[in-house]
């Protein structure tokens, strides 16, 4: 089984990526983001939960997310592995998900991060927000957004490495290039 972490900062390819990821080594993808929706979506107990507390404009406890991904686990026993996407956020929730998975005698695999320079990433956004009229892609969104990255996601990378887990891949390139390398690190066995 193969779970791996792809990571980045906003606007670094992540999603693109796990598609083809997903395509070529028959990965599940946990995306927190697409698990809290589709679970307030079917009502769940959690999905309730989570609900109420984003209504009320609280952060959704790790306790709830990683509750979803237990469930998500528990629903694809035939997996070949898992993508996270967009998770672990933080050093607590990097130690919960170990310990998730140690229950179900498996382990992350690889940190995959996916390296731009802020000015690629700021072009990229903008470029995004045009085309898909978003309003969260404007300049000072994107600054606050990559800045929050920096100063709270990014310490999750050392917990991967501390541990050889953690990889970098350029992310600079065209959606090929940088696939091609992602599958060249994917196909080479883990210790």
């Amino acid at each position: 089984m193969q779970n791996v972490v792809l990571f980045g900062p906003p606007g670094a390819g992540k999603g693109t990526q796990s598609a083809l990821i997903i395509e070529k080594f028959h990965l599940i993808h946990l995306s927190t983001g697409d698990l809290l929706r589709s679970e307030i979506a079917a009502q769940s107990p959690l999905g309730i939960q989570a609900k109420s507390l984003m209504d009320a404009g609280i952060l959704v406890p790790d306790a709830v997310v990683i509750g979803m991904i237990a469930s998500r686990l528990e629903a694809h026993p035939e997996a070949q592995g898992f993508i996270f996407d967009g998770f672990p956020r933080t050093i607590a929730q990097a130690e919960a998900l170990d310990e998730l998975l140690a229950g179900y005698h498996s382990k992350i695999s690889r940190m995959i991060s996916l390296v731009v320079p802020e000015q690629e990433l700021k072009q990229r956004l903008m470029l995004r927000g045009e085309a898909l009229g978003r309003s969260d892609d404007n300049e000072e969104t994107i600054l606050r957004r990559i800045h929050e990255y920096q100063e709270k996601t990014l310490p999750v990378a050392g917990y991967y490495k501390a541990s050889d887990k953690y990889f970098e891949i350029s992310g600079v390139g065209t959606v090929e290039e940088i696939f091609g390398r992602i599958s060249q690190l994917l196909e080479t066995p883990t210790i």
